[in-house]
């Protein structure tokens, strides 16, 4: 796979007079569409087909109908605009706010910290209570809720001393810096945690619903387990519920046999998408099906077997080890931890068809470890590195964000 330079960043921190209202306008186009339609985590050990869209019920996220987009062109392009922070703290999940600012979540630190969109002011917003770090686990995904202008929530996935839950916060503005989240109100509890493997994503649908891509914590039968919420992607009512149209309908397993899912995206087609961290030998980018069985541990990789779905894409361990992605330009982001790459993977907007033309890696071992990857709007992506969570190797500055352009 060809590894083209991306530009040169260019280091502004001031000169961005207008980004934060674009941001805000772009952030609320996008909640009006959603409204209406040996460690894996890449230490330096061992790290750590296409399928069709969804085909839906009344309440489930199907493919749009409308016509295949049009294709991206073969070869992309990366612009690192500016630097937005620096120097966070094991900083993992990340949720954009209607008004252009950022929530960044610390992994180790049990921290929600908001981020200006505009200065990169940091403020603590607060901490989450019954977080407990350790090895791949601690307060891990962040998501605002779809509807956050009438409700200030924000979600949150984070370890305990027991298990892996999902709760919402409520996030107050006006009480003062570092006590501005009210209790924690768990919807979901009983995920498996383990060392490793404690997946951790979260994200809102098209559809409004919550999804969340779990880990198997390291037992490997949990994956093909369908009674178990471990290597699962789960799909949820914002109360935690099961959702009409989900598999069985009394189980939030939305799709199983996964070992690490800690990216999810959906494309315009509203079809999604997840990474995947692989053993010793493939990660893998995967169209995400209800009720299909993604192989793990039966199979890594590309098979072919019956029973089983193969990945859209295929990485070498070393060169992936992916975390976060995001949807922009017609192609699928991916963060590389132990590869310290961007992944563009453009979409042919046909099933059965993608990806349309060989995966591009860039910003490869300039940044370190990237951890998340999120659309800010258009041609633009939030990328978050991972230096500081142990098994990074930390420079001045690290962690930060940065705003990127892409094509």
């Amino acid at each position: 796979m060809q590894t083209p330079a991306a530009h040169e960043e260019r280091k502004v921190h001031n000169g961005r007079k207008g980004r934060k209202g674009v941001v805000a306008a772009l952030a609320a186009a996008s909640l009006l569409l959603s409204a209406g339609c040996a460690s894996e985590d890449g230490g330096p050990a061992s790290s750590d087909g296409s399928p069709t869209p969804p085909a839906g019920s009344a309440s489930s996220p199907a493919a749009s109908s409308s016509p295949p987009a049009k294709r991206p062109p073969a070869k992309g392009s990366v612009d690192v605009v500016s630097t937005l922070t620096e120097k966070l703290s094991s900083p993992w999940g990340l949720a954009p706010l209607p008004g252009g600012d950022l929530l960044v979540a610390s992994r180790d630190d049990a921290t929600i910290t908001r981020i200006d969109g505009e200065s990169g002011k940091k403020t603590e917003v607060g901490t989450v209570p019954g977080v407990s770090p350790a090895g791949e686990g601690g307060l891990l995904g962040l998501a605002v809720a779809p509807t956050y202008g009438a409700d200030h929530l924000v979600y949150a996935y984070f370890t305990t001393e027991s298990d892996n839950r999902i709760a919402r916060l409520q996030y107050d503005e006006a009480k003062p810096a570092g006590q501005q989240l009210g209790a924690p109100d768990t919807i979901l509890r009983g995920i498996p945690k383990g060392s490793v493997h404690n997946g951790g994503r979260i994200a809102f649908g098209p559809d409004r619903m919550l999804y969340a891509g779990t880990g198997e914590t390291g037992d490997t039968g949990l994956a093909q387990d369908e009674k178990s919420l471990a290597g699962k992607i789960l799909r949820m009512t914002p109360d935690g519920e099961p959702v009409h149209g989900n598999p069985s309908a009394d189980s939030v397993v939305y799709s199983w046999g996964h070992r690490n899912v800690q990216g999810l995206a959906w494309d315009e087609r509203k079809r999604l998408w997840a990474s995947e961290f692989g053993q010793d030998t493939w990660d893998e980018l995967n169209a995400i099906e209800p009720g299909k069985n993604y192989g793990w541990p039966e199979v890594e990789g590309e098979k072919g077997e019956a029973g089983y779905v193969d990945p859209v894409a295929q990485w070498k361990t070393s060169e992936a080890s992916p975390s976060g992605i995001a949807y922009a330009q017609g192609s699928i982001w991916m963060a590389g931890l132990r590869g310290e790459r961007l992944w563009r993977i453009p979409l042919s907007g046909t099933p059965g068809e993608e990806p349309s033309a060989a995966p591009q890696a860039f910003l490869e071992g300039k940044y370190g470890r990237l951890r998340t990857v999120v659309a800010a709007g258009g041609d633009t992506l939030w990328l978050v590195t991972s230096n500081t969570d142990g098994r990074g190797t930390p420079k001045q500055g690290d962690d930060r964000i940065l705003l990127l352009k892409v094509r």
